[in-house]
């Protein structure tokens, strides 16, 4: 959970495979820890082909049983089918917007909202960016899509930022990426940021989820 922490939430992600994944766990999450998600996170990148939309877009009765029976993920019907529609709406999505990126990004004017915090207990469950996005997102036959769920989305997927002010993280987003690459995930990686900021003090002791 640490880990998770340091290296991957509240950092930006553009990449639709990558959206999807986000979109498809903190669905699953609904009613359970995010930590218990996150254990889970590789066996549901083999159970639904790496996140590959077209493929999960494509799942029948009989691939959603044989994920019913898989104990690497939460065998939940009503969430595995969830997954399956909403890759199908995913990709009307994409025909739409020219990606999902696109789309979800325009909730906060395609950069992300910095916000101030000095407490975890005054960051929000949910805003007006999250209940527009949920709604338009249901609109687009999208379910477990839910306010709070889309806003904890954002915080994963770097729309907003929402670390806590003294928190080590929180200082690293401040800080302007690389003017020679492109704002995507790549920029951001894990090796980018320990080579980049090997000055800032260790781990923080305790996580802004």
């Amino acid at each position: 959970m640490i880990r998770y922490h340091d290296k991957e939430w509240g950092v930006p992600v553009h990449d639709d495979r990558s959206l999807f994944e986000f979109l498809v766990l903190e669905g699953a999450q609904a009613g359970l820890s995010w930590e218990t998600i996150l254990n889970k996170r590789e066996n549901y990148r083999v159970a639904f082909d790496g996140f590959d939309v077209k493929k999960v877009a494509r799942y029948d009765r009989r691939k959603m049983a044989q994920l019913l029976k898989d104990p690497g993920i939460v065998r939940n019907r009503l969430k595995i089918a969830s997954a399956v529609r909403n890759a199908q709406a995913l990709l009307r999505v994409q025909d739409e917007f020219g990606s999902f990126d696109s789309f979800v990004w325009q909730f906060v004017d395609g950069q992300p909202r910095v916000n101030s915090w000095k407490a975890r207990q005054r960051i929000p469950a949910r805003t007006d960016e999250s209940d527009a996005m949920s709604r338009e997102l249901k609109k687009r036959g999208f379910n477990f899509v839910g306010s709070t769920i889309c806003y904890a989305f954002m915080q994963a997927v770097g729309m907003v930022n929402d670390h806590v002010m003294q928190c080590f993280r929180y200082k690293l987003t401040l800080i302007p990426r690389p003017p020679s690459i492109e704002f995507t995930w790549a920029w951001a990686t894990a090796d980018w940021l320990s080579m980049e900021y090997s000055r800032v003090v260790a781990l923080s002791a305790h996580s802004c989820r």
